[in-house]
């Protein structure tokens, strides 16, 4: 029996890239930050949404375009935005 083709869909993969960059510059942010305990807490409130991003991104490339997908990608903006709101990077 084939194996099932995943959907795909072009505008959602530019919207994971963005998030990807968005990620890649919020975390070298973070990284740039002298004072240790300071960069502890940044990194500690940000890795909830760099574990978001990791789940979009397996699940995108595992099952495609899809309900669920979309759901992570979802949850991934409001972690991010919740991320920006409390803390000024």
């Amino acid at each position: 029996m084939p194996k099932k083709r995943r959907k795909l869909n072009s505008d959602f993969e530019k919207l994971i890239a963005k998030s990807k960059k968005e990620t890649e510059l919020i975390t070298a942010k973070i990284h740039d930050i002298d004072e240790e305990e300071i960069q502890d807490e940044y990194k500690s409130a940000f890795t909830a949404v760099l574990q978001e991003y990791m789940n979009l991104e397996e699940a995108y490339k595992t099952v495609g375009f899809n309900e669920d997908v979309e759901n992570i990608y979802k949850s991934y903006l409001l972690l991010m935005e919740k991320f920006t709101d409390e803390f000024e990077i």
